[in-house]
């Protein structure tokens, strides 16, 4: 199933190069209670990221963090407390912007919800993470870390 995932996953970006279609985006820079970051590492991607995805046509954006949370990390619970920043991302061929939330955890519970989307989850020390983490990701991160307001170029 993953390998149909990632051929899915090749075409769209194929697709979107042609298309350029302008989408917008939600990730969540997901705290425990003890300071720690929630990484997803999905099947149909390399790389471990902020969890979050595409908001639907006709969602509302926080509405979208909120299902993106239970999917990826069945983290329902969420507590929202700002914006980390706007960021436009043209890595995919989409002209796709992307909101970043701070939020917290009540709990430290969190595991894989969707089985085919998502590979492995965990909890990682912001100064401790794993191998494989993105760059963008690893940008958001330390904005956070240092206390800025992220925007620009994702």
């Amino acid at each position: 199933m993953a390998l149909i995932h990632r051929l899915l996953s090749r075409a769209a970006r194929l697709a979107w190069r042609i298309t350029r279609p302008r989408t917008i985006g939600v990730r969540a820079l997901l705290l425990a209670p003890d300071g720690r970051v929630a990484l997803v590492r999905h099947t149909y991607i390399d790389g471990w990221y902020l969890p979050g995805g595409g908001v639907k046509k006709g969602e509302a954006v926080a509405d979208a963090l909120h299902r993106e949370l239970a999917e990826e990390v069945a983290v329902t619970d969420a507590m929202v407390e700002r914006v980390l920043g706007v960021y436009h991302n043209r890595g995919e061929g989409k002209d796709d912007h992307v909101i970043v939330y701070v939020a917290r955890a009540a709990s430290d519970s969190l595991r894989g919800a969707d089985r085919l989307e998502v590979a492995e989850v965990g909890w990682f020390a912001v100064e401790a993470l794993p191998e494989g983490t993105t760059p963008a990701t690893r940008r958001r991160i330390a904005e956070f870390r240092d206390g800025a307001t992220g925007g620009g170029n994702w």
